[in-house]
């Protein structure tokens, strides 16, 4: 049995995980039955599922809510994580989650030397460019 996202978001508590599976890949999901859920994906219950072919897999992580939609919002926050974020959380390595929370993509590191190299005029406020 798959939980749909009525019975999820009538239940009380809401667990949303982290499994790794046997080709190294991580899946993320959302269920108000941890024990349950885990045993359905090492059994293959749903064959659409990422983890069908996958098994099998162990849970590595779990983070308990009792508000459905902040469970959905970590659940999807984290989805879009980098590995290296997703393993610093799960090793609760705080300090590298903090750096791996740092942006330095080039499109920002652009605009941090674009910054400094912009004159700043303090009677002028943050007005940048002006034209007469």
């Amino acid at each position: 049995m798959h939980f749909n996202e009525t019975d999820l978001k009538q239940s009380k508590i809401l667990y949303v995980y982290i499994l790794k599976c046997s080709d190294d890949s991580y899946y993320i999901g959302v269920t108000n039955n941890l024990e349950l859920r885990l045993a359905q994906h090492n059994e293959g219950v749903l064959v659409s599922s990422y983890t069908y072919n996958k098994r099998p897999v162990q849970l590595v992580y779990y983070e308990r809510f009792d508000n459905y939609y902040l469970a959905i919002e970590w659940e999807n926050k984290i989805k879009g994580w980098t590995r290296r974020k997703k393993e610093a959380l799960m090793e609760q390595n705080w300090e590298k989650l903090k750096e791996y929370s740092k942006c330095n993509n080039s499109s920002v590191a652009i605009q941090k030397i674009k910054e400094l190299e912009t004159p700043f005029d303090s009677a002028q406020g943050d007005i940048t460019h002006m034209s007469f």
